[in-house]
């Protein structure tokens, strides 16, 4: 007799459908599933809990197909529960998110291979005499692969298998990646470093949840710590995970992990090709794949058996995702590690305030590495006050700084100019009447891209050729760029050094992934004398010949309104700077700043980490900010300003009065137009203990209804005030 059960569908529907099972059709919760949702078919997972009950399964629609494959286990669904309810996301949005590869369902189909059967062909030639003697040692091949061995064309095997030399047999579809060896180069860690991989070993040897912080400077040897984790997590017969902000630019990671196990870890990440990635999910869930790096959605990859997640340089803001459904994979890889019961790493030069917090109260273990791996030394740091360097009219680099990279290039060493904009000149303008140059559906301004020809918006991507007349009053040339982006930088440094060897980096390069990873490698080749370059050369890489960082303008980050300002801006510049130095050549650090007073700036050059925090901690703690108090933002847009801000005030008038919990707003978003849509915000902020989401669910059920082209967005923890 056929029975009904809860299957999840990959929409925003706030719970799980009732689909009839057929008779002989064997399913259970975590089963894959094709259903029929309205006229199309979806896919679904079986879920947990109980049916509708009273409902004749013959009213039903049926289950379609069953997958061949591996349940989502327990631990997985718990935790796709558990994202929906913190997050107030439809749990379907959430599970979409761990069945991302619907190819990998189905098993892999077998590979035709071949096996050497004997005998001896009609005509010996040199070229079959050597495929015959490569296959008789027993082993099945490939056609392709055996004749690559051989040296040969595929023509030679054809041949050869026409005569009944070979028989064709079928092989299971090779792995991914080989499997990393935890003994293939034991480590060499020394002093403070093996004294933190003893501690963290401790943790993974007893396999329980824990959260360790490692908490060391830049060159410090974090990698080479986790690394042995890593190895004792494999021993062990578990799948670890780590997690990296931008796995696209991570060549060098894989590289070092590949020297230290023998083999890459599989990537995880939107670059992959489909098949790729589908493969790399069908052998996360059979358990072939064992590591797996990857961006923030690899934390919802179905592992077979999870023993580790490590979460490289924590601090980044790349963990949060502001899409669907809002969360930060920093803080959901410690709640997985807490529902699979297993250890989680994290790691970083200039922990989170949050982390920071967490190990002070003894919810995380804090261990601490404060000098660089193999005595190297930390840049000698010194502040260049603006008001009384300032650089060459039209220019943008103080005689401070040019005369600094003069000497670098001159010894055969690297330089690094760092600064956080895009394009050639946030701002254009004409000079005759004042016009400035405006997205047409954003309030932001078109950002000049002179290499390519254009201005653009970096809020949604639209573009225009730079023009050579002002529309406003049809002046011919005589627009003009306004501040420096890197395209600016690059320029100046050009012509202040016209024989250096000039790379620039930033994330809209021509080439995309491809060609960042080309350029990275040529810097660590040495093939680069001045490198330009915005917040990706902040990203762990290693660049041997690098001694000397200079910051164009320390003082961006803090112009914002954002209450984590201070702690970027720091977080930023201490892992640009450690970029020098790295391979124990004496180096330098210079940061261009109008503020040379500023508690930012004068923590970096002291290298008082500690104070820093201690002042940013008491802070928030006043204030009654993250981690000490809660928020909560509700973004709500529509096609014209009236229907956003009156629905806005509609949410705001429904809010329960709860002590402990406010409302503020609404106010126009700081961008408070983007691709045409006018945008309201609302600032949730509770006490620590208060139940957020339980405030936020009762004010949505009594707030108006979304109508017409109104939207909102909710987002827990946010981490942009944008």
């Amino acid at each position: 007799m056929s029975h009904t059960v809860p299957v999840l569908v990959p929409m925003p529907a706030p719970r799980a459908y009732s689909y009839s099972v057929p008779e002989g059709m064997a399913v259970e919760p975590g089963s894959v599933v094709q259903v029929p949702l309205g006229p199309r078919q979806v896919i679904g997972v079986v879920w947990d809990g109980e049916d509708d009950g009273g409902v004749d399964p013959k009213k039903l629609r049926p289950i379609s197909h069953v997958f061949d494959c591996p349940p989502l286990g327990k631990h997985m669904r718990d935790f796709i529960d558990w994202v929906a309810g913190y997050t107030l996301s439809p749990p379907g949005l959430v599970a979409r998110m761990a069945l991302r590869a619907p190819a990998a369902f189905d098993p892999e189909p077998m590979v035709e291979g071949l096996r050497f059967v004997g005998g001896q062909p009609e005509r010996l030639t040199p070229a079959r005499a050597k495929v015959m003697e490569i296959a008789s040692d027993g082993l099945s091949w490939t056609r392709i692969g055996l004749a690559h061995a051989a040296g040969v064309s595929t023509s030679v095997v054809d041949g050869l298998i026409s005569q009944g030399i070979f028989e064709t047999i079928f092989l299971p579809p090779p792995p991914v990646v080989a499997k990393p060896d935890p003994e293939f180069i034991p480590s060499r860690l020394e002093g403070p470093q093996r004294q933190a991989a003893d501690e963290i070993l401790a943790d993974v040897r007893e396999g329980e949840f824990a959260v360790s912080l490692i908490d060391g400077v830049t060159g410090s040897g974090k990698t080479e710590v986790y690394f042995e984790a890593i190895a004792e997590t494999l021993r062990r017969g578990k799948q670890v995970l780590i997690l990296l902000p931008e796995i696209a630019l991570t060549a060098s990671f894989l590289e070092r992990f590949q020297d230290r196990f023998g083999a890459k870890p599989a990537e995880w990440h939107s670059d992959l090709a489909p098949k790729i990635r589908e493969k790399v999910w069908r052998q996360a869930v059979t358990g072939e794949v064992r590591v797996v790096a990857g961006a923030r959605s690899a934390l919802f990859l179905p592992f077979e058996d999870l023993g580790l997640i490590i979460v490289d340089e924590e601090h980044d803001p790349a963990y949060k995702q502001e899409d669907r459904v809002y969360y930060n994979a920093r803080d959901m890889a410690v709640v997985r590690g807490r529902i699979g019961d297993f250890p989680v790493v994290l790691v970083s030069a200039t922990p989170s305030v949050e982390s920071q917090v967490n190990g002070q109260s003894g919810r995380y273990t804090t261990i601490h590495l404060p000098t660089r791996f193999g005595d190297a030394a930390l840049p000698d740091l010194h502040l260049i006050d603006m008001r009384r360097h300032a650089p060459e009219r039209g220019g943008f680099l103080s005689p401070v700084l040019l005369r600094a990279i003069g000497k670098t290039v001159a010894k055969g060493e690297q330089a690094l100019l760092f600064l956080n904009r895009r394009g050639y000149a946030p701002l254009t303008l004409c000079r005759v009447c004042g016009h400035r140059f405006q997205c047409p559906q954003c309030s932001s301004w078109l950002v000049e891209h002179r290499f390519r020809g254009q201005i653009q918006c970096h809020q949604c991507g639209y573009a225009e050729r730079t023009p050579e007349a002002c529309p406003e009053c049809g002046t011919l040339d005589h627009l003009v760029a306004c501040g420096p982006g890197v395209e600016r930088i690059a320029e100046e440094v050009e012509r202040h050094f016209p024989e250096a060897r000039t790379i620039m980096l930033s994330s809209d390069i021509m080439g995309g992934v491809k060609r960042l990873r080309l350029e990275l490698d040529a810097i660590a080749k040495g093939e680069a004398d001045i490198v330009i370059g915005t917040q990706l050369v902040a990203k762990g890489h290693n660049f041997p010949l690098m001694t000397l960082v200079g910051i164009v303008d320390a003082d961006l980050g803090l112009a914002n309104g954002d209450p984590r300002a201070a702690e970027r801006t720091f977080q930023l510049l201490s892992q640009v700077t450690g970029r020098a130095g790295r391979t124990g050549l004496k180096s330098h650090g210079l940061l261009q700043t109008y503020q040379p007073q500023h508690p930012v700036m004068q923590a970096i050059v002291s290298g008082d980490a500690g104070a820093f925090y201690e002042r940013e901690i008491v802070e928030r703690e006043r204030a009654i900010l993250p981690p000490f108090g809660r928020l909560a933002s509700i973004i709500v847009s529509a096609d014209s300003r009236q229907d956003a801000e009156t629905h806005a005030r509609g949410m705001r008038n429904a809010a329960p009065q709860v002590s402990g919990i406010s409302v503020l707003g609404p106010a126009e978003a700081p961008i408070a137009l983007v691709r045409g849509r006018h945008r309201f915000r609302l600032l949730v902020h509770g006490r620590r203990n208060s139940d957020m989401q339980g405030f936020l669910r009762a004010m949505l059920a009594q707030s108006p209804k979304e109508r017409g082209s109104v939207q909102v967005q909710l987002d827990i923890d946010p981490q942009s005030f944008l």
